[in-house]
């Protein structure tokens, strides 16, 4: 007989999502599914309002990584207002952006997904966490959380708080940053360095080395990418133009306000996410065999589709990782390395900014006036190319939203990874937890964060509803 395995919750991760992994008659994988099982209506609940609300509106979608948005928000409504923010107002903007990066990545590495390295896969879930990593390496642990609450500190200077902001507005940033902040968060800068230099040393010397079999196995698929870039080609997180990759190395570059033309979005009936997909290939699919219109964003997209980095560490680190896995990288736990080598560019990029003299100039905001028009907002948040679009009337008032968020992108992929891994490792019917663990750590490589990423999206809710008698059996389901 057929059988059905959960996974519920898959932990470790923002947000809240189940696979359901269903087997055939031999005991293997038929297929499976990453349910997104939450819904966050912010596309629709928005309209109407003032658009110069929406920088602080969209902070609440996610506690986990507001700054991504209230930065895109800021932009979008900047093109909204047709406005430029002064040269302070666009580096402190990008300040915060790199310092929310340092604090995200730490997070992610040490925190959710590190567990699975340093303490391993098959070890007991009751360790395999955070408070497992405090136990098995305190020193350590007690530098990550420093520097983390550090990394917050520097925004609350910069900035008011770090958690939902309000400092970013239209048409620029709320306020200077004052010569004694900037050398208060100068200081702090040179210690997030010196943990992004620590992380990635420690990783090539006892993670990765250790893990290679697993990260050339694990979750495998062939996609595109799709990333920001400068005019050049490097590196950039804050702006740019969009760098839409495919599999075989070649590229189209397109600023982001035409991200319509070559991005569409597919919907399925068994999530609350939609599958943004490559405009370009005339349709979707997620068949491993045969994928079409897969792309991917987050870390290692980005470092894939960009030609360099101008920061000089992070630039040396690129150079290595591409001459051990090539360019593009295909493989999927090479995010955790990717995430790395940014958390290594952002320290440096940091520091660059607030080693400029512009930084603490005292003009950083431009007047706006309402008016009716479109505006698109993107940056690279830590999980993927965020995109903010909105649409105004003549008074300012939002008629429509739509936003792509970083997971969003990776919708598709995620599911074709833990489909390849379950196939992988499942086999007539033998399975464990140190075994749907690591199907897991496919979902977590991309740093997913649901609460982010799902949004009404055609004035419905789908809600599905299974009976279960007294033995687990499934004897109903019913759905709207």
């Amino acid at each position: 007989m057929t059988q059905t395995l959960v996974i519920q919750p898959v932990s470790r991760i923002e947000g809240h999502a189940k696979v359901t992994i269903q087997l055939d008659d031999a005991g293997n994988v038929r297929d499976t599914r990453v349910n997104v099982i939450e819904l966050r209506g912010f596309e629709k609940f928005c309209m109407g309002r003032p658009v110069e609300e929406m920088p602080r509106i969209t902070t609440r979608i996610c506690g986990v990584c507001p700054w991504s948005h209230h930065l895109a928000a800021g932009k979008a409504t900047d093109a909204v207002f047709g406005v430029e923010p002064p040269p302070a107002g666009k580096k402190l903007r990008e300040l915060c952006n790199s310092i929310a990066y340092m604090e995200e990545h730490i997070l992610h590495f040490y925190f959710l997904a590190g567990a699975d390295f340093i303490m391993g896969p098959d070890a007991d879930p009751a360790v395999r966490n955070v408070i497992g990593i405090i136990g098995k390496a305190p020193d350590v642990a007690k530098k990550v959380v420093r520097v983390r609450h550090m990394a917050a500190k520097m925004l609350e200077i910069i900035a008011g708080k770090a958690i939902h902001p309000d400092a970013v507005v239209p048409g620029g940033f709320s306020k200077p940053l004052l010569p004694a902040e900037r050398g208060q968060v100068r200081m702090m800068a040179d210690e997030c360095l010196d943990l992004a230099k620590f992380s990635i040393a420690f990783a090539k010397e006892n993670i990765f080395p250790q893990y290679l079999d697993v990260v050339k196995s694990l979750g495998v698929i062939q996609t595109g990418f799709l990333g920001t870039v400068k005019d050049d080609g490097a590196l950039n997180l804050y702006d740019g133009k969009l760098r839409l990759m495919s599999k075989d190395g070649s590229f189209v570059d397109f600023p982001y306000k035409e991200y319509t033309d070559f991005i569409s979005e597919h919907i399925e009936p068994w999530s609350y996410l939609k599958f943004p997909y490559d405009k370009r290939a005339g349709t979707f699919s997620m068949d491993l065999d045969n994928p079409n219109g897969i792309y991917r964003a987050n870390t290692l997209a980005r470092i894939n589709v960009c030609d360099y980095i101008d920061t000089p560490l992070a630039q040396a680190e690129l150079e290595e990782f591409r001459k051990n896995f090539g360019r593009p990288a295909q493989l999927t736990l090479l995010y955790h390395w990717a995430r790395l080598i940014e958390l290594l560019y952002n320290a440096e990029n940091a520091i660059r900014l607030l080693d400029d003299p512009g930084i603490t100039d005292t003009e950083t905001r431009v007047n706006v006036t309402p008016r009716a028009a479109r505006g698109v907002g993107c940056v690279e948040a830590p999980r993927g190319t965020l995109i903010h679009d909105y649409t105004t009337d003549e008074k300012g008032l939002l008629t429509n939203v739509n936003l792509i968020v970083g997971t969003t992108h990776n919708n598709a992929p995620i599911n074709m990874s833990v489909k390849q891994a379950a196939k992988s490792l499942i086999k007539s019917g033998k399975y464990d937890q140190g075994i749907l663990n690591r199907v897991e750590m496919a979902i977590r490589a991309y740093d997913p964060c649901l609460s982010c990423a799902t949004h009404k999206f055609d004035g419905t809710l789908a809600v599905r509803v299974d009976i279960y008698n007294a033995q687990g059996e499934l004897v109903d389901s019913m759905a709207n």
